[in-house]
């Protein structure tokens, strides 16, 4: 939702008058008891900076829906921002699909709930379904959590105009998300965000039913679509087994966390589909439990201490796998346990060469004719590795880049898909994987399962995970990754690191080098600037709403530096990649990680922009 921002704790009479007739309007619409109880006090007590803190801005609906803190006032996420955000995107639906009333939209959520201020999930859920039922338009509304690609899957299943999915992922606690669908399968790209940010100012007050979610039961437009998709799902996700008869005699034992989220049921089931004995689920974390007790962070990205008990566990039953879904599922962490009795646990990027790999392989396996080669596409985002260009340079297949997220994957495959080409595999190094592309989105379901088949097979041939991630970097050169981050909550800030960056020395100048590295090419997708170009203008899109940088480095190294979209982080990934046959990965991992200290002393400048580093 787009609006003004307002700067907490000052402003003047202009931000007083703005406060007082955002609140007052508050007070007219909201029908939640406690969000409304908690407003009249912060009026009562004249606590200006906390009302500032909730009306001072509204959301920003972005490509990636809304992301924020549950809670009052029109900065947050609750029952009113949720109708309100609802309204102007049926109002949008309506204007893109004359059709709307005929196929409708799907609805899912995840298990989050925020009892202070009365919001979850499923409540958000059940006020969005109402929304579009009190305007005569079908909703498909699942009975129960599920994870977040389900949505995309039934949007592409039964050809909706839309699904909306609530859920933060792997967010704090007190957060919740709005993430949209568009009737190809894929999340909304702009120009549909702005269009959708502009109904929703257009639309902010409540409809007459708006509040009534008892409108939604015995509706003839209400749809239960759990058991129907359930079912579908798996039977599509069979066609990805390509190991039946080892999966049933496999020796190899998993465990499996789903991080208090709603992945437990679903990969569980998954196992099923592959006639795979279901993997130790870690007790405590297996049930949905908006608290999550047991982890500082739930996001299984953040490695070992996420992982605790699932490696607790797994050394109580000699497993040798622990696979860790997030909260919603949709992405999918790896770890293995080597002969040292160390742990490993895979990067984004390492589990995205693997699978890779054992996609094209069982692909190639199932189909002999190499013609159908040239239509065989994988992607990957722009700041994940380079593997699989390594791979479809050897082997003859087509790689593309995208833009960072699976909106810009999923979309590109779909426009691949319709053109019909073969889209085998999309990743990024957020360990989100596309392994099926019936989801046209990071799904951890669907990548559980295929790297458990990947690990029960590779066991058949006394072969590790490790020792066959090696295995691919001899025949493909090695691609050594390292990314990190500082987390920085002043935007000023962040702009004037990055133009730094722009005007190096002088206006307008990049920078040659970056300490002893000397600097081959520059692409800012911030600007459009792409000096590898004859125009110099960059191919991908750009966009002037969030920061990117990449530099090339003339000894073979990549990094980009880049602001997050959803989290206070300045983000910078980066790779070195060695030609096949040409690899020692000690001096190569010794080169990049002097090749990052100077990126975080030269470009980052901790110091001076008061930048705190990623805690371990």
């Amino acid at each position: 939702m787009a609006a003004g921002t307002g700067a907490p704790g000052g402003g003047g009479p202009g931000m007083d008058a703005r406060l007082d007739h955002e609140t007052a309007r508050w007070l007219r619409w909201d029908k939640n008891p406690l969000t409304l109880e908690s407003v009249k006090q912060l009026i009562a007590e004249g606590n200006k900076e906390e009302l500032q803190k909730c009306f001072g801005a509204r959301m920003e609906f972005g490509t990636a829906g809304l992301r924020g803190a549950m809670g009052a006032g029109i900065s947050r996420m609750n029952d009113l921002t949720i109708l309100q955000t609802t309204q102007g995107f049926c109002r949008y639906l309506e204007k893109q699909f004359s059709d709307l009333k005929q196929r409708g939209v799907v609805i899912s959520y995840d298990a989050r709930a925020h009892p202070a201020s009365g919001g979850s999930s499923r409540r958000f859920a059940r006020l969005a379904a109402t929304t579009f039922i009190s305007q005569g338009i079908p909703v498909y509304l699942f009975s129960d959590i599920t994870p977040t690609p389900f949505v995309p899957y039934t949007v592409s299943h039964l050809k909706l105009c839309a699904g909306i999915m609530i859920t933060a992922s792997h967010n704090p606690k007190q957060d919740n998300g709005y993430k949209v669908y568009w009737d190809n399968g894929a999340q909304i790209i702009s120009p549909h965000d702005k269009g959708i940010s502009q109904a929703i100012e257009e639309n902010l007050e409540p409809w007459p039913q708006a509040w009534d979610d008892s409108v939604i039961n015995g509706s003839p437009l209400f749809h239960d679509p759990s058991a129907s998709i359930n079912k579908d799902y798996f039977e599509d996700l069979k066609k990805y087994c390509f190991h039946r008869a080892v999966n049933r005699e496999n020796k190899v034992k998993f465990v499996h966390t789903s991080v208090h989220g709603v992945g437990h049921s679903f990969v569980q089931s998954a196992f099923k589909a592959f006639d795979f004995v279901p993997p130790e689920a870690v007790p405590e974390q297996k049930d949905p439990d908006p608290e999550f007790p047991t982890v500082k962070y739930p996001n299984p990205e953040e490695g070992k201490g996420v992982l605790t008990l699932s490696f607790a566990l797994a050394d109580k039953t000699t497993a040798k796998i622990v696979l860790a879904n997030d909260p919603d599922a949709d992405r999918l962490a790896v770890a293995e346990k080597q002969d040292s009795g160390e742990w490993r646990v895979f990067s984004g990027n390492e589990l995205g060469a693997l699978l890779g790999w054992w996609l094209f392989t069982s692909w190639k396996e199932k189909n002999q004719d190499h013609s159908t080669l040239k239509d065989t596409y994988m992607l990957s985002s722009t700041v994940s590795s380079k593997i699989l260009q390594a791979i479809a340079l050897k082997e003859g297949f087509h790689f593309e880049e995208t833009l960072t997220g699976f909106k810009w994957m999923g979309n590109r495959a779909k426009q691949l898909i319709d053109q019909g080409k073969n889209v085998l595999f999309a990743f990024e190094e957020a360990i989100g994987y596309m392994c099926c592309p019936f989801v046209l989105d990071k799904d951890g379901v669907s990548a559980a399962v295929i790297s458990a088949e990947l690990a029960s097979f590779l066991a058949t041939k006394n072969l590790s995970l490790s020792q066959q991630l090696k295995a691919i970097y001899v025949e493909y050169g090695y691609h050594i990754t390292k990314a990190s981050y500082f987390i920085c909550h002043d935007q000023g800030t962040i702009k004037k690191l990055f133009e730094n960056l722009r005007n190096y020395d002088g206006k307008n100048n990049y920078p040659k080098t970056c300490g002893k590295f000397e600097i081959s090419g520059i692409r800012d997708l911030t600007t459009g600037y792409d000096d590898s170009q004859p125009d110099k203008k960059a191919v991908l899109p750009t966009s002037r709403r969030s920061q990117m940088i990449t530099f090339t480095f003339a000894n073979g190294g990549v990094a980009t530096i880049r602001t997050s979209g959803t989290e206070p982080k300045i983000k910078y990934y980066s790779e070195l990649c060695a030609p096949p046959g040409n690899s020692d990965p000690d001096q190569l991992k010794k080169e990049l990680n002097e090749l990052v200290s100077a990126i975080e002393e030269h470009f980052f400048q901790p110091q001076k922009y008061n930048l705190q580093p990623k805690g371990e």
